[in-house]
């Protein structure tokens, strides 16, 4: 079978069922969640954005020129985010100038080693994780408030658009790499469906 980004979802299905679909999202959307739950998930997730723009910035380097559009616009997004990530916090009271849990620490420490690989693998990997971001709040929304935002900022339109579009240039890129790139490209992906799951988890434990 051809790797493509869905087959890895096709082949992995409880996988990335695991890592899209959590008691925490699921309180979110029934406004049960408690708030030391939320704090952390939020805490945790600012860093975790950190880093994932530094991915961003180290895969455009490397990046096709025909495919940069799309990563910018990405990395535009994602200075939008970190911003609003430090306003809610100081709506919240909640220090960003933090330590990263465990899971975050080797979530970030997997991003920063992807800038290791083959744009391929890259390409693959900054797909799976924007996709599970967008497929776990989509399929929980819509989400009452005061979490309807969140829901709003990751399930909308535009951010599925965004991840198609990042899906469409990860397939591009792995049908002409070799078969090495391809296992490093699925290896990632089932780290990534891991760590998302492991993540909602540390979330949900407070």
């Amino acid at each position: 079978m051809t790797l493509t980004c869905a087959s890895l979802i096709e082949k992995y299905t409880d996988i990335w069922r695991d890592a899209t679909v959590h008691p925490f999202l699921q309180q979110c959307q029934a406004g049960t969640i408690q708030l030391s739950q939320f704090n952390t998930w939020l805490v945790q997730d600012y860093l975790f954005a950190v880093e994932c723009a530094r991915m961003l910035a180290r895969l455009v380097g490397v990046a096709p020129s025909d495919h940069l559009d799309i990563l910018l616009s990405g990395l535009v997004s994602i200075k939008d985010e970190l911003q609003w990530f430090q306003r809610n916090a100081a709506t919240r009271n909640l220090d960003l100038n933090t330590q990263p849990q465990p899971t975050c620490r080797e979530y970030c420490h997997l991003m920063a080693s992807a800038g290791q690989q083959p744009y391929a693998v890259q390409a693959v990997a900054i797909w799976a994780i924007e996709a599970a971001y967008n497929q776990a709040w989509r399929k929980h929304s819509p989400m009452p408030e005061p979490y309807t935002e969140f829901g709003d900022r990751w399930g909308n339109s535009n951010f599925s658009a965004y991840v198609d579009e990042l899906a469409r240039q990860a397939d591009a890129a792995i049908a002409v790499a070799d078969k090495t790139q391809h296992q490093a490209a699925e290896a990632f992906f089932l780290d990534i469906a891991r760590l998302e799951r492991d993540f909602w988890q540390m979330a949900y434990q407070g």
